[in-house]
């Protein structure tokens, strides 16, 4: 059996750093513009795990020591991160985010989008500010993926037609590109080698889709996400499992799931329908197996770098975030 650090134990070693890096943060988010400044306090109150910070500093001590550079990274992927979120839930209609209202439940769609694009060029001009070009190509970079990715999912929606390589090609995108980054640009705050900052890169990004195929688990139970079982299902998300379990019943059931999932999706019976045909079906095991199939990789990749407490700890982050039951 697996034992899992707490995300508190796999800090231990950049504690102090992030530290830092939370009250910088909240320094580079102050406005003069009080309705701005209310925002920004309410943005930093609802922050999550902070896991793309952890990946930062962690693959900044990997590859070296964390340096000025390092913090500015950190800012700017939150910033980035955060600008996303907040636009996902006005996209998404969201009136949630982690248990709490969403901003724009609050505020309303107008000041929710205003807010995201405030975040966008606050760590473009961080960036620039600090001559940081290559974190700002960098993070550029999976913006775009994740706004590419975002579409894809969108297109494939419309007719339900996902293969495989495409369900991939979606959550490296629109997940793994900003963990990608995020490992990347700590590798680059501390001047390591374009070979080493692309290993890392690259290592973020299995770490990503690992992350990614966990989550879409929890919307059959499997774990406890706070997320409703088969909301998935209801926005037309062909996940993993789901894909796998369709490949793999004959053409008449197939053609009944794929049609509650276009016509039938708010009905909760059909939902439940639908969720207990993946359960049943090979469809979880094989996910499974895929999520580790990526791990593994990724901690290869990880393994590559010379042994130290901050490499322990990433490996360790790897294992939470693949193994987390929320």
């Amino acid at each position: 059996m697996i034992t899992l650090k707490t995300l508190d134990e796999i800090k231990a070693p950049i504690e102090k750093e992030l530290e830092i890096f939370e009250e910088r943060f909240k320094s580079e988010l102050k406005s003069k513009v009080s309705l701005l400044d209310t925002i920004m306090r309410f943005v930093i109150k609802r922050k999550g795990k902070q896991v793309r910070p952890l990946f930062i500093f962690l693959a900044a001590e990997i590859c070296g020591k964390t340096c000025e550079t390092t913090y500015h990274a950190a800012s700017l992927v939150e910033m980035l991160h955060t600008a996303t979120l907040i636009h996902d839930d006005v996209v998404d209609d969201s009136m949630q985010r982690r248990g709490f209202f969403s901003l724009n439940a609050l505020w309303g769609n107008k000041v929710a989008v205003l807010i995201g694009d405030y975040l966008l060029s606050k760590g473009l001009l961080l960036s620039l500010k600090h001559g940081a070009y290559q974190l700002l190509h960098i993070c550029s970079d999976a913006i775009r993926e994740m706004s590419e990715g975002e579409l894809l999912q969108i297109e494939k929606a419309r007719r339900l037609d996902i293969k495989e390589e495409i369900y991939f090609e979606i959550i490296r995108k629109k997940t793994a590109s900003l963990i990608a980054s995020a490992c990347a640009a700590g590798a680059a705050s501390v001047g390591a080698t374009d070979e080493e900052i692309e290993r890392m890169r690259l290592m973020g990004e299995k770490i990503g889709i690992a992350f990614q195929i966990r989550d879409d688990l929890f919307d059959f139970g499997d774990g406890d996400a706070g997320k409703p079982q088969g909301n998935d299902i209801q926005e037309k998300k062909m996940t993993l499992p789901l894909i796998h379990a369709l490949n793999t019943t004959d053409k008449t059931h197939r053609n009944q799931i794929i049609n509650i999932i276009k016509n039938e999706n708010t009905n909760p019976k059909k939902i439940q329908e639908v969720t207990e045909f993946v359960i049943n079906s090979p469809g979880i095991e094989y996910t499974k197996q895929s999520m580790y199939h990526y791990r593994n990789e990724a901690i290869e990749l990880l393994r590559s770098f010379p042994p130290s407490l901050a490499r322990e700890s990433m490996e360790d982050l790897v294992m939470f975030v693949t193994e987390r039951k929320r």
